[in-house]
């Protein structure tokens, strides 16, 4: 009996013909929740077999803790998706987070990973169960409270990513990885112990942590923003008024970023305004940076002319 195939093993070159040929578009989406998962693999495994057949790319994380997905659905399979959504126990009634921009080039297949945790957060594994996490907020409660002199908003994502986006007057971190965020900022903030904690990131899913995290380490009142940039962008209430949040949003997935209007970051190379991250062309360098149409041209895509002098040796 043939084994079943429950991994894509096509080619780049053939998946991005594929997906060049597709007649419809796609819908980007994201969802998460922390949930206990008895056999992980075995949820997995039933995962895959009904996405598969629904046509969704995507990256999927699941692991004991719960699910944590990025993907995209093609726009006529959206009800389909939602219906076979409610025939999971771990992802019945979830809330789903649509993006406002196409996925149509957000993944090239459906990967779904079986991991220790859906978050790399370098915390103890106790941490979540023993602490309450913060308060949730709507997006209009969040807009209503993030100018608040008693309030302070704070950002739970990397550093890059704060780099093309942010909340204004929010305090960023330095550090790159998510488990060095957290105790980066518990530092900047002993001094707000006694103010309202707003925080935020891209989807929602680090907050859940990092509010656990902070109230673990002695802050009181530690609220967060339900859905993240992705669902506050898309309220009517903050459509209708004055955004506080400026630039694009990171994002991890072929896209690299859902680009409002606005730009406040610029290309590392000329300074010109630009909002997109892309990694070095240079195999042994893959830095990742801001870098314009113009520069990407002239550069072939290498951060520095370092790294192209070492990928055109390669082609030479």
């Amino acid at each position: 009996m043939k084994k079943e195939a429950l991994f894509n093993k096509k080619s780049r070159q053939q998946l991005i013909k594929e997906l060049s040929q597709e007649s419809f578009s796609r819908w980007a989406a994201s969802f998460y929740r922390y949930i206990p998962i008895e056999n992980p693999q075995t949820f997995r495994d039933d995962l895959y077999r009904c996405w598969s057949r629904l046509g969704i790319f995507g990256r999927i994380y699941v692991a004991r803790e719960g699910i944590n997905a990025q993907f995209c659905v093609p726009e006529h399979r959206w009800d389909d998706f939602l219906q076979s959504m409610e025939t999971f126990e771990v992802t019945r009634g979830i809330f789903v987070n649509r993006s406002n921009s196409s996925g149509d080039n957000s993944f090239l297949k459906l990967e779904i990973r079986v991991r220790n945790k859906i978050v790399a957060d370098g915390l103890e594994d106790d941490l979540f169960q023993k602490s309450s996490i913060g308060t949730h907020l709507s997006p209009e409660e969040f807009h209503a409270r993030v100018r608040s002199p008693h309030a302070v908003v704070v950002d739970v994502r990397n550093d890059y990513e704060c780099e093309t986006g942010k909340f204004e007057g929010a305090i960023t971190p330095e550090s790159t990885t998510f488990k060095d965020v957290l105790p980066e900022l518990s530092q900047k903030l002993q001094e707000h112990k006694d103010k309202d904690l707003l925080l935020y990131c891209t989807g929602g899913i680090r907050c859940e942590k990092a509010s656990a995290y902070f109230k673990k380490e002695g802050y009181k009142n530690v609220f967060q923003l339900q859905g993240g940039i992705i669902n506050y962008l898309k309220s009517e209430t903050v459509q209708s008024t004055s955004s506080n949040y400026k630039g694009s949003i990171f994002v991890f997935d072929g896209r690299m970023a859902e680009s409002p209007l606005d730009k406040i970051a610029s290309c590392h190379q000329c300074g010109a305004p630009h909002d997109v991250h892309r990694d070095c062309s240079y195999t042994g360098c893959h830095s990742l940076m801001v870098q314009c149409p113009q520069c990407e041209k002239k550069y072939q895509g290498c951060c520095s002319e370092q790294c192209l002098e070492k990928l055109q040796s390669l082609t030479s």
